[in-house]
């Protein structure tokens, strides 16, 4: 199983060493990422659409994403609220960030277009099965590995691209606290989750080491555990970024780190630009730091639980 794990990180140490300095080069890494998610997630459609007792099976993974939620959330806002209390951060307004989307909307828009992705792959492939193409169930999955090698390595060529230098991580100690604490708390709301839902203890962990990176996590748990616990991960991490939306502009300006925090990796991304709206520009470099390290932190981790 190790073996296994080394294959899959290759692609991502790789890309990692690659140094890009032209923005013509990373607009072209950045899409192939974007491309390379979708394709990955209408396979994971297509996967779950060649199960047997499908309304069952998704039944039950909605189940499971539910419970795993529940109690990772539980934690999580009970870690961050001690940190809030701790740390003692206020934030005010300042202006919008620049060429951000700057409503709700469009920024649950951007979450909820993965969900139709993996419905029309569901779709497609009861389509397939209805008229005689029953053969691609059985190369779904090995074609979805192949485009996750693609996608790790560009993903590691973002992280070694993203502008944010090791000392300035590191000297940023807000950033690194809320981090830590979210990964923490993560994976004791994994474990305790683990029982509930029939799993080992390495995959209750490793279903909760996306911390919110929900393309992600359903890619890597679904090529090692299949198409239902993927959906699971997928579902546990969407529904994260969904629900902060909501916490970030209620509990930003009196608990800062629980509010930025509970963004997980998204907070760098997606959540950003409503972190910086009601939070105000001082908390933009804490929740790019926070969402950094837990995006470094998600893929190792996630794939080494899977390992054991």
């Amino acid at each position: 199983m190790l073996s296994g794990l080394l294959i899959v990180l290759l692609p991502l140490l790789l890309g990692y060493l690659v140094p890009v300095r032209h923005a013509g080069v990373m607009s072209v890494i950045n899409r192939g990422v974007n491309a390379s998610v979708y394709v990955i997630l209408l396979l994971m459609g297509i996967g779950l659409a060649g199960l047997d007792e499908l309304s069952r099976e998704l039944s039950r993974m909605g189940g499971q994403a539910m419970q795993l939620f529940a109690v990772i959330t539980a934690c999580n806002l009970a870690a961050l609220w001690w940190l809030s209390r701790r740390l003692g951060l206020r934030m005010g307004s300042s202006p919008v960030v620049k060429d951000a989307p700057t409503t709700k909307l469009a920024a649950l828009l951007g979450s909820l277009s993965l969900v139709a992705v993996v419905a029309g792959g569901i779709l497609l492939g009861l389509a397939l099965a209805w008229l005689g193409g029953d053969v691609i169930f059985q190369h779904a999955e090995q074609w979805a590995e192949w485009v996750l090698y693609v996608l790790l390595a560009l993903i590691g060529c973002q992280l070694r691209n993203s502008g944010m230098p090791l000392k300035q991580i590191l000297l940023n100690r807000h950033g690194l606290a809320i981090a830590t604490t979210l990964a923490i708390s993560s994976l004791i709301g994994g474990l305790l989750a683990a029982p509930l839902l029939a799993l080992s203890w390495n995959e209750g962990l490793a279903l909760a080491s996306g911390f919110g990176w929900y393309s992600l996590s359903a890619i890597l748990v679904g090529d090692q555990l299949g198409p239902v616990l993927g959906g699971v991960a997928f579902f546990n991490d969407l529904t994260r970024e969904l629900l902060a939306f909501i916490l970030i502009p209620l509990l930003i300006r009196r608990h800062a780190p629980l509010a930025i925090g509970y963004g997980g990796a998204t907070s760098m991304d997606f959540t950003l630009p409503v972190i910086q709206q009601h939070g105000g520009v001082a908390c933009v470099p804490i929740a790019v730091v926070s969402g950094f390290i837990l995006s470094l932190l998600s893929p190792p981790l996630t794939l080494f639980f899977l390992s054991l």
